[in-house]
């Protein structure tokens, strides 16, 4: 009986003892500290050695090794959360490397296509520019046979004409010595007819 009162006037003491921490760290938001959790205990071992009561002794044991189990799920919990925000960074950096990795491809992409349209433009300036090269080479062509035709009828022409003066020239000479001929034989009969009445 004597114990179970001493026991009780111990807990309520360190209550009263862990009354202001505990009050302080509702304050903040926090729950007591594995710290106070300890010292809780310790006093308990203490006093249950103080007194030679063994179930405080028990009970400061308990309480040392629900402290320790908190401390434990404290650190674990305190790596998980490392850990979490490890693979958070990490995935963060692959969905950056991938977004890198989308843009670069998007943007080779859009190269590769300006590319092709400037090839494409290029060899269409080039076969445009190939087709009036050509249509200008066939009008040449065209203007230089169409030149040669009109040079080979001016000269045929000049020959037809050359041909028909020499022939209207050989025509004259003709006339021109058939006429003389006409006027010799005239002339020849008016001698024999003078020549014959004399």
């Amino acid at each position: 009986m004597v114990r179970d009162l001493s026991r009780a006037a111990i807990g309520g003491y360190i209550k009263i003892l862990r009354f202001p921490l505990d009050t302080a760290l509702k304050v903040l938001g926090r729950e007591s500290t594995i710290a106070v959790d300890r010292a809780d205990a310790a006093l308990r071992d203490v006093a249950g050695t103080a007194l030679g009561d063994q179930e405080l002794k028990q009970d400061a044991r308990r309480r040392r090794t629900a402290a320790d189990a908190r401390e434990e799920a404290a650190e674990l919990s305190a790596k998980a959360e490392q850990k979490a925000e490890q693979a958070d960074q990490k995935l963060a950096r692959r969905k950056e490397a991938a977004r890198r990795q989308r843009t670069q491809a998007t943007r080779r992409t859009e190269e590769r296509r300006k590319r092709a349209e400037q090839d494409s433009t290029a060899k269409q300036r080039q076969a445009a520019k190939a087709e009036r090269e050509r249509k200008a080479a066939a009008q040449r062509t065209a203007a230089k046979a169409e030149e040669q035709i009109e040079d080979k009828a001016k000269r045929e022409r000049l020959e037809q004409l050359e041909r028909e003066n020499a022939a209207l020239g050989e025509r004259e000479e003709a006339l021109t010595a058939a006429d003389e001929a006409q006027r010799l034989s005239t002339e020849a009969a008016k001698l024999k007819a003078a020549r014959k009445s004399s």
